[in-house]
């Protein structure tokens, strides 16, 4: 059975100072042994990554993950971050190639493959983000569009290193707007997604790969859409933000496991 991981993005939110204090209260709101089947990670900004690693410690149940990374590991590549650099903060995680990356920045899939491999050369663990567009769910695309994107970030990659891989199937018009895929919906995504790593790679790649949920995940929500085996967990954005609403999707998530649903 795949262990459930629930990754909290925090995006362009939280001073240093603010993150800490966020954890110091999370950690609160969180048992004390580990949860049943889950593992959590929390991805503040790059400015607020070492003040959350501190607090977090070594025997913290939260595991620390990062936004974004950039492939080289040093040179003249202003305001970027490397794998290396990450890593030695302590970041076990780092999320690719979300749309808001895509959009926003102009990031395309050539570009986060070489930041996979560099995550993976560092030991990180790539969460890589995919999904359609509105117009291209509308329009009957959205395996298409989903099976590009994989194909051209994972092409050549060793069964190892995909196995080691974390994918979240994020709808870009689900992101940030409260309106969340059905379960229909995401398990369709979801199933998409493994019969690509079953033709790829292996039966035993696409069986062992977690595959996320993320597009206005909720404490409201959240079981239904791990009431699916298909679905491994979730990549959160807002609900992330706020103590009570992170912890009540982490204890609900431990719940479902170990209840079997």
């Amino acid at each position: 059975m795949r262990t459930l991981l629930i990754v909290g993005n925090w995006k362009m939110n939280k001073t240093a100072s603010e993150a800490a204090t966020f954890i110091g209260e999370l950690s609160q709101h969180l048992p004390k042994a580990p949860l049943t089947g889950v593992e959590l990670v929390v991805a503040p900004p790059f400015t607020a990554l070492e003040s959350v690693g501190r607090v977090l410690g070594s025997e913290s149940l939260i595991q620390l993950g990062a936004q974004n990374l950039f492939w080289e590991e040093h040179g003249a590549y202003t305001g970027e971050v490397s794998a290396s650099m990450l890593k030695d903060l302590g970041c076990r995680y780092v999320i690719l190639g979300h749309s808001e990356r895509r959009t926003i920045f102009g990031e395309q899939n050539d570009g986060i493959r070489k930041k996979i491999l560099a995550a993976l050369t560092q030991g990180i663990r790539p969460i890589l983000c995919i999904g359609e567009s509105l117009a291209q769910r509308e329009s009957g695309a959205t395996d298409t569009v989903l099976t590009q994107q994989l194909q051209e970030t994972l092409s050549g990659l060793s069964p190892d290193f995909v196995a080691t891989i974390a994918i979240a199937y994020e709808p870009i018009w689900a992101i940030g707007t409260g309106k969340a895929a059905t379960i229909d919906q995401a398990v369709a995504a979801h199933r998409t997604i493994r019969q690509f790593l079953t033709s790829a790679w292996s039966s035993t790649v696409a069986d062992t790969t977690r595959i996320l949920y993320g597009g206005s995940v909720t404490p409201q929500n959240i079981e239904s859409l791990l009431a699916s085996d298909q679905i491994d967990g979730a990549l959160i954005g807002g609900a992330c933000l706020q103590v009570d609403s992170f912890a009540t999707i982490a204890r609900l998530t431990s719940t479902t496991r170990s209840i079997g649903v």
